[in-house]
């Protein structure tokens, strides 16, 4: 009781007021993970009206570390995070920068990604010494599909969801895809397209499985005393959320949902002070075509074995009761391999209204949920321009 009382008073004191991407995502041979993220940095502070000067709280997860970002900006940060724990860290990052920010540990955060994931420019590779690394990966068992894999068809197993049911998740973002002129893939897809196409490990396809891209996003965020005074209409973080469970798969305490979703969605819609019914847009991360459907279970929206409703009746697609990953995600749109930035940016832009064709009408509250690794941490946002 005591936790949610402090996180209620955080509600509202914190906006977002800046939010881009790199100037280019995809396919970007000629830039390194550094200039993905000094572009991302500089168009999203320039997006809130600010200068590079203003920051003084850097946040980031991977391979960079906020020091790095910081001369390479040419600034001496007040502020510092580099939690990790995968894609989801920078929805983890935002629950911390509103804790800095709201007790003037700095007055301007950003937080930043950058990623060379398709061209490997600037990588850094080292021999993987994690649990994982040393007792499954060795042994065939370690890529993302394989882990995946084993959670979807154990969802299969105990619901009795079906391969055509997931290839409706990639549909359904697929067409709004087609609505985002940033979107790699925009073509609209078929359910027989998705389950025909090559096969990479089953119950997956290709098309089952995100993107592998080159991009960088970055979201700024300040004091909502502030926020009057940047460029754009503020979004105000109402509420947050963190959770872990584990890092390997073998380690879960039950397959197939998700026990940090769920912590992190009750945290984030507690501190919020909202229910279920109010949300009128989402976005999840998609890594996989299932996992929307579980994050959807894991955070109450669906009861176990429902989630894949959303996309097979129509109500997550345009035009549908509740968009769903109105971007395109990170099945069509980008997904560098960290993820999680890009369902800020694209919440944040829907509650602006700037979305053109692909605008939810009168969005007024958006989720913003991810995961990182294979359902082993989570982060979730409560996102409003209205208080």
């Amino acid at each position: 009781m005591a936790e949610r009382g402090s996180m209620r008073e955080l509600s509202n004191s914190v906006c977002i007021v800046g939010v881009d991407e790199s100037d280019e995502i995809g396919n970007i041979p000629h830039k390194s993970q550094l200039a993905l993220h000094l572009e991302a940095i500089t168009n999203a502070v320039r997006d809130a009206g600010l200068k590079i000067s203003d920051v003084d709280g850097i946040f980031t997860a991977g391979q960079h570390s906020p020091a790095m970002l910081g001369e390479a900006l040419g600034i001496t940060p007040r502020y510092v995070d580099g939690t990790s724990v995968g894609g989801c860290s920078f929805m983890i990052l935002v629950e911390h920068a509103v804790a800095a920010l709201h007790h003037h540990l700095c007055d301007v955060a950003v937080i930043s990604h950058g990623e060379s994931g398709r061209s490997g420019v600037g990588v850094t590779r080292g021999r993987d010494t994690s649990i994982s690394g040393q007792y499954e990966i060795p042994y065939g068992f370690g890529a993302a599909p394989t882990y995946f894999s084993l959670i979807t068809t154990r969802h299969m197993h105990e619901y009795g969801t079906t391969l055509e049911q997931w290839a409706q998740v990639a549909v359904s973002t697929r067409a709004w895809a087609g609505l985002n002129p940033k979107a790699m893939y925009r073509d609209p897809l078929t359910i027989a397209e998705v389950i025909n196409a090559r096969p990479i490990c089953y119950p997956f396809t290709v098309l089952n499985i995100c993107l592998v891209t080159d991009a960088g996003g970055a979201v700024v965020l300040t004091r909502a005393d502030r926020a009057k005074d940047c460029a754009k209409k503020p979004v105000y973080v109402r509420g947050t959320g963190e959770g872990t469970e584990h890092v390997s798969v073998t380690q879960m305490q039950g397959l197939p949902l998700s026990a940090a979703t769920r912590i992190s969605g009750q945290r984030a819609l507690a501190m919020a002070g909202v229910t279920h019914s109010e949300f009128d847009h989402i976005i999840l991360y998609d890594a996989f075509t299932s996992g929307p459907p579980i994050m959807l279970e894991s955070l109450g929206f669906a009861k176990p074995g429902e989630g894949v409703h959303f996309f097979a009746e129509g109500r997550s697609t345009p035009g549908g009761s509740l968009p769903i990953n109105t971007n395109g995600g990170g099945l069509s749109y980008t997904h560098s391999g960290m993820y999680g930035v890009f369902p800020i940016l694209e919440a944040v832009r829907q509650q602006r209204g700037e979305c053109g064709a692909r605008q939810v009408p009168n969005a007024h509250l958006s989720l913003v949920n991810g995961m990182g690794g294979m359902l082993s941490a989570a982060g979730t946002l409560v996102l409003s321009h209205e208080k």
